[in-house]
């Protein structure tokens, strides 16, 4: 569902960049831009952790300072030392504090740790003023750790777009920036080259690879005058094509787009951190005033100093250190457990919405299948089954298409008592559009499509027409001798994928560029339950769009999209959570998703749902453990049992359990 990024007073980001209210820990600009120019995330070098590093020492030493020689350490050299180590951690949170007061933001943990700790220096309680605030830097390290392993880029997306293009100019090919080439100019496309701009075929014909704007798993011949689109790839002999459409106006242009806006409309949520403490610290420190006041009227022997020093003590008891700290490494660990098992999680958001999913659509090519051309099937008509390979083979070893790759694979591993290879092949010419009629070992062979068997009269059951793979048909001497059916291969474990999504309750749907039996066929192979095809990349927005507006009734539903090709961009920076196939899949769509499966298997779907859920269980053990803690030492601070230092150390020891309960999410074991 599209959401608005409308910031109000609670959402903005401080001036220093950072916006701690966003689900996705988004302190450098990692929150997704409607924009193309990518924002650059924050890089740790020794200078990041030198503030905190800086502290540590002056506070140890100050502190020894204290313990063995009182005597001469003292005000105001004492007071200057503790401000030196105060500092480095103190006035970054300082400056946010002031900024968010700006914005009419008061009640912020910024806000509360600063008057805690410059309470504590007033108060002359130095060294615990200072451990407040390198404790609590010491999780923004922690959470800026993660930041780096949540930053995203569309950056890739404008390399998918060839910058330079061969185009002729004077009769001679130049190479100029596509940018610069008129409509109705000729450009060549040398084998294995991407197109750069939209076009009509000028060359007699070509075979083109278009999976990565259509999701086609068949490299599509296109003859003279039939329209070639950017982003296609070249597979065979040297080609030209007129240029009929700018370079800002071409297929993969409006492709991107398409991805700047629909990544503008990606759903966010808030950490519960963030919405926490809306109420939380205005409450903390209302009651901190209260125990500071209160007292004065029911206190016979009332000191201000007293009860100022527990009112302090109850606001340090209450800066959220231990949450700051258990939160985002809990999620630490949650993508420390998926890299484990090949998953990568750009965000900690993400491992949150997995536990949310309802419904996961799937691309076809790349995800469900392998992407790779296999024989299925051999069918042969008064004629061994190995022998029909062999012949076949070797006619087809003429040509370079991928089809013509399978049969000869198959004949590899099935061929006759002869190899293919010393077959003599004579007078082999290419049809476009049809296949390949040639001579082998005397025979007058054909092998191609149903066309071909018609141009040359050749009979055969026009049922063979109705089956929805690719199909090499074979004649011999004029008589049809049986078939080869070729299709993308589905994945070991797309069934297993499929049957542990509804297992988890969660609705399966494929949505592919392929021919609509094709997409049916795999469909029904890997149990899907909706499946459509023929989908050029607009239908699959459509799609998407339709199905998120089918569950809006429930706002915690979401919707995952799993995609490889550039055309599954769009709908994998649309979708609740955008997922690629890593291994095989673009650079562009792996850059736009939100989860990445690096090993392409599509059962780590279901896994990445599992350690999102053990994640999210673990975050809230943590959770609860810190504010019950919590709690608890408020009212013995509250009550003057505690100090600051028990407080302090009473939180560090909640943060440490933390450590150790979200260090078991790396361990848990997960189904593959």
């Amino acid at each position: 569902m599209a959401h608005d990024h409308n910031h109000n007073d609670d959402q903005h980001q401080d001036h220093d960049g950072h916006d701690h209210q966003d689900v996705e820990l988004a302190e450098a600009g990692t929150t997704p831009a409607a924009d193309v120019a990518p924002k650059e995330g924050p890089v740790q070098t020794w200078h990041t952790y030198a503030p905190a590093i800086i502290s540590l020492v002056l506070l140890l030493g100050g502190i020894a300072l204290d313990n063995f020689a009182p005597g001469w350490f003292r005000d105001p050299g004492r007071l200057i030392w503790y401000v030196a180590a105060y500092l480095p951690v103190g006035w970054p949170v300082l400056r946010r504090a002031w900024s968010r007061i700006l914005y009419r933001d008061v009640f912020t943990e910024f806000f509360l740790m600063s008057v805690a700790t410059l309470g504590a220096f007033a108060i002359r309680e130095y060294p615990e003023g200072v451990a407040v605030m390198l404790f609590y830097t010491i999780g923004e390290l922690f959470q800026d750790a993660a930041v780096l392993r949540a930053r995203r880029s569309i950056k890739a997306l404008l390399d998918v777009r060839p910058d330079a293009v061969s185009v002729i100019r004077n009769g001679t090919p130049q190479t100029v920036k596509a940018l610069t080439v008129a409509v109705g100019e000729v450009v060549q496309i040398k084998p294995g080259e991407k197109v750069g701009l939209d076009g009509t075929m000028r060359s007699e014909q070509g075979t083109f690879d278009t999976a990565a704007l259509t999701g086609e798993s068949v490299p599509r011949t296109i003859a003279r005058g039939e329209a070639v689109l950017a982003g296609m790839i070249n597979r065979q002999s040297l080609v030209e094509m007129d240029v009929t459409t700018p370079y800002q106006d071409s297929k993969l242009s409006r492709i991107l787009k398409l991805v700047q806006q629909a990544t503008g409309r990606k759903a966010q949520t808030q950490e519960f951190i963030a919405r926490f403490a809306k109420i939380y610290t205005p409450i903390i420190c209302g009651l901190a005033v209260l125990i500071t006041v209160v007292p004065y009227f029911l206190v016979a022997d009332y000191r201000f100093a007293d009860w100022l020093y527990r009112g302090l003590v109850f606001l340090v008891i209450g800066c959220p250190c231990a949450l700051v700290i258990s939160i985002p490494l809990g999620y630490f660990g949650g993508i420390g457990a998926g890299s484990r098992q090949g998953i990568l999680f750009k965000g900690s958001v993400f491992l949150d919405l997995m536990t949310q999913l309802k419904t996961v659509v799937m691309d076809k090519t790349g995800t469900l299948t392998k992407g790779v051309f296999k024989v299925q099937a051999v069918k042969p008509v008064g004629i061994d089954a190995g022998e029909l390979a062999r012949l076949t083979a070797a006619l087809e070893s003429k040509s370079t298409h991928p089809v013509a790759t399978a049969v000869i694979e198959y004949a590899r591993r099935n061929g006759g008592e002869k190899g293919y290879l010393t077959a003599s092949v004579e007078g082999v010419e290419e049809i476009a559009g049809h296949g390949l009629k040639g001579k082998v070992e005397g025979k007058d062979m054909l092998a191609g499509n149903a066309k071909l068997l018609r141009k040359f009269n050749v009979s055969f059951d026009e049922v063979l027409t109705q089956i929805p793979y690719t199909i090499v048909m074979t004649a011999i001497d004029g008589k049809f001798a049986g078939y080869f059916t070729i299709a993308d291969e589905v994945k070991p474990d797309a069934v297993k994928a499929v049957q542990r999504l509804k297992a988890e309750g969660i609705r399966t749907v494929m949505l592919s560029g392929d021919k609509g039996a094709v997409v049916e066929a795999v469909a029904k192979e890997v149990g899907v339950e909706e499946w459509h095809g023929d989908l050029l990349p607009e239908d699959k927005v459509k799609q998407v769009e339709r199905l998120q507006a089918e569950q809006a009734t429930n706002p915690k539903a979401k919707l995952a999209f799993v995609g490889d090709g550039v055309n599954d961009a769009p709908v994998v920076a649309l979708a609740d959570v955008g997922m690629a196939m890593g291994g095989l899949g673009s650079d562009a769509t792996i850059e736009t998703a939100d989860v990445i499966i690096q090993n392409d298997e599509p059962s780590k779907i279901a896994t990445a749902v599992e350690i999102g859920r053990a994640t999210r269980r673990i975050v809230w053990q943590n959770i609860t453990l810190s504010l019950v803690v919590k709690a608890i030492v408020l009212l013995l601070g509250a009550g003057g049992v505690a100090t600051m230092w028990e407080a302090v150390f009473a939180d560090v020891g909640v943060a440490l359990l933390a450590i150790l309960n979200a260090v078991r999410v790396q361990n848990l074991t997960f189904k593959s």
